[in-house]
């Protein structure tokens, strides 16, 4: 994720020195540009591939550390989360081998990470937002020890003088509040590099973004978080609020967010991008730049522009620009395309790349001013279209509403040939690629499309968690098998121990319960009571927090005595509760219930209630005949 040498800026004079740098860099990329200094004699292409870590419970597990020492190894790094790495291939001329190369090398590495895993009971999981990630697992504890992503921290946070609010609707709905960026450490992805020339930059980057709504749509594989179905590629939406820095008044003055597809399509230069990043984002984090960029091009050397790449680094375009000297001492520019999620096998990662790599150089001679024939306000529909119902999408396109199954099959696909062979891509890896994206297209079965259809079974018999479980264990078996996802078939029931999956009250706690408010009657309450067969009802204020609980023995008991009829709620609830929060352990609230001699446990978090447990989730959980799915 960058520069690790990097911290807040302490006062504004350091702030200042950062500002000048970053324009003299701008102003130096200008000038590489007009004297033609840009590597044009060689297209290279290349990737990241990021990971999740989960222990043999199939939960996120902290051992970046642990494995990154294993591996030893200078293709790997860390991520945010202490449950993620990454590994960064080396760059491939695009031509001849290269999709077999970039397969063989990310197979290597992906094999060197799972062997290093099995080390420390851990799993290499390929996929774009772990199932099983709660807000447990994303405390401020678990974070990477690293100035930057600590400065980032706390620079997001302070601008917004609060912690982020998640709001992601789709099949079921997820609000909730948290107080650090960790949640865009809930994702992973697998990032494709484009290398190009300055004077295709304009035409392809907005060819790029044009294309993006398709490859999104096949490449989908994130449809859950916290046992929610939201997006099709809820990544999408995650990223973008998990570090929105805007507040109510930004929202009003129509400000971007950091996480951004773009508001217009470029017109003449690369240039204009970078203009556009510093115009609408301040800088957020201090690096240590020393180069002066105009000094070195006066003495004919090649500038590194730090201050640009830092300040470029921490804008999260979809398809970002970015810049570099290759290993030939000549600078080069590249397209990294963010929006493709990791996973679910190393065959479908290739077979995306390719897909997109050929979509590029592919790009019809029609479509070469895409500015001139289509709104962009129709990409970015597409867009975002794609990250919420993936195959299911219709796309806009020249004037008509296209549907994505169609889209792909009669027009992307041959784009996407004729790119490959344009770059005289080996028919054998094209035919093997391409014919991934076919049948994966044709079955509607992408990532997402596969872990919904199996989710949505499981919760017939099972809670989310249970499903979130055998989720990410069979996509673990499927991938080691390393059939593509169209091939992977539907999972079997098979017995299952779930209590020790279930270590934490979050685990199991049920989150669809009643509430009612102090002043409502007493018999809304019996009859939520005996509608949804539970024993305990909370009574929240209006601000959603727990202020009493009812249960049914004190109505069973004002009923014998008779009761009068201007009872209220708060003239009958509890007020000294006992609570717990959802990172409390399992065994912990079995021996609270159990040495109080209580059958109920609100489960809140900042006063506000998150679940309730009570005796019927606690047997649930320990119940370990009950058959599930693998």
């Amino acid at each position: 994720m960058g520069d690790h040498h990097v911290n807040k800026f302490e006062d504004a004079s350091e702030r200042q020195a950062f500002t000048k740098c970053l324009l003299n860099d701008l102003k130096a990329l200008d000038v590489l540009i007009h004297k033609e200094h840009f590597e044009d004699d060689i297209q290279r292409i290349g990737a990241e591939q990021e990971m999740g870590l989960v222990g043999k419970d199939w939960y996120p597990a902290m051992v970046y550390d642990k494995i990154l020492n294993e591996v030893d190894d200078p293709h790997f790094t860390t991520e945010l989360g202490r449950f993620n790495i990454e590994v960064n291939l080396d760059p491939v001329e695009f031509s001849g081998s290269c999709l077999a190369q970039l397969q063989e090398q990310l197979n290597e590495l992906v094999a060197k990470a799972k062997e290093a895993a099995e080390k420390h009971n851990a799993h290499i999981i390929l996929t774009g937002i772990l199932p099983t990630i709660s807000s447990s697992h994303l405390q401020f504890k678990n974070m990477t020890p690293n100035p930057r992503y600590k400065a980032l921290n706390e620079m997001i946070r302070g601008t917004k003088n609060k912690g982020f609010e998640l709001n992601i609707q789709g099949i079921d709905e997820l609000k909730t509040y948290h107080p650090n960026i960790l949640f865009e450490a809930a994702n992973t992805s697998f990032q494709v590099h484009y290398q190009l020339t300055p004077e295709k930059f304009v035409s392809s980057y907005n060819w790029a973004q044009a294309i993006a709504g398709p490859v999104l749509a096949v490449s989908a594989n994130s449809p859950l978080l916290m046992g929610r179905r939201l997006w099709k590629e809820t990544r999408i939406a995650l990223f973008q609020q998990s570090i929105d820095m805007r507040n109510t008044t930004h929202l009003k003055r129509d400000l971007e967010p950091r996480v951004t597809f773009g508001k217009h399509w470029l017109q003449k230069s690369v240039v204009e991008l970078y203009r556009d990043t510093i115009t609408r984002f301040n800088p957020l984090i201090a690096p240590k730049v020393t180069e002066d960029s105009l000094e070195i091009l006066n003495q004919n050397k090649i500038p590194k522009l730090s201050a640009l790449c830092l300040h470029s680094g921490t804008v999260y375009m979809w398809n970002r620009v970015c810049y570099g000297i290759s290993s030939t001492g000549k600078p080069h520019l590249r397209i990294e395309n963010r929006y493709i999620p990791s996973g679910p096998t190393t065959m479908d990662e290739i077979a995306n790349a390719a897909f997109w790599l050929g979509l590029m150089e592919g790009m019809p001679e029609e479509y070469s001013d895409i500015k001139s024939k289509m709104e962009f306000e129709d990409s970015r529909y597409n867009f975002y279209n794609a990250a919420r119902t993936g195959l299911e999408s219709n796309f806009r396109w020249m004037g008509k509403s296209i549907p994505a199954k169609a889209f792909v099959l009669n027009n992307c696909l041959k784009w996407a040939r004729n790119g490959l062979k344009k770059r005289k891509v080996n028919e054998s890896d094209i035919e093997l690629y391409l014919g991934i994206i076919e049948n994966r297209v044709k079955k509607r079965n992408n990532g997402a499309s596969w872990i919904l259809s199996n989710f949505n079974v499981m919760l017939e018999n099972s809670t989310p968690y249970e499903a979130n479980i055998n989720i990410i264990r069979s996509m673990h078996k499927q991938e080691s098998t390393g059939k593509p996802i169209h091939e992977w078939p539907m999972l079997d029931r098979t017995p299952v121990n779930r209590h020790k999956h279930f270590h934490t009250v979050e685990q199991i706690m049920n989150t669809d319960i009643p509430t009612v408010k102090e002043d409502d009657i007493l018999q809304l309450v019996i009859n939520f009571m005996v509608w949804r067969n539970v024993r305990y009802i909370a009574v929240e204020n209006t601000k959603h927090e727990l202020v009493g609980l009812v249960a049914s023995r004190i109505l069973i008991k004002l009923l014998s005595e008779g009761w009068k009829e201007d009872l209220v709620v708060k003239d009958i609830m509890v007020k000294e509760i006992l609570t717990v929060n959802p990172s409390t352990t399992t065994a912990d609230a079995i021996k609270i219930m159990s040495t109080k001699n209580i059958g109920c446990l609100p489960v809140t978090s900042n006063k506000k209630l998150v679940g309730m447990l009570t005796e019927r989730e606690i047997v649930q959980a320990t119940n370990t005949t009950e058959k599930f799915y693998d």
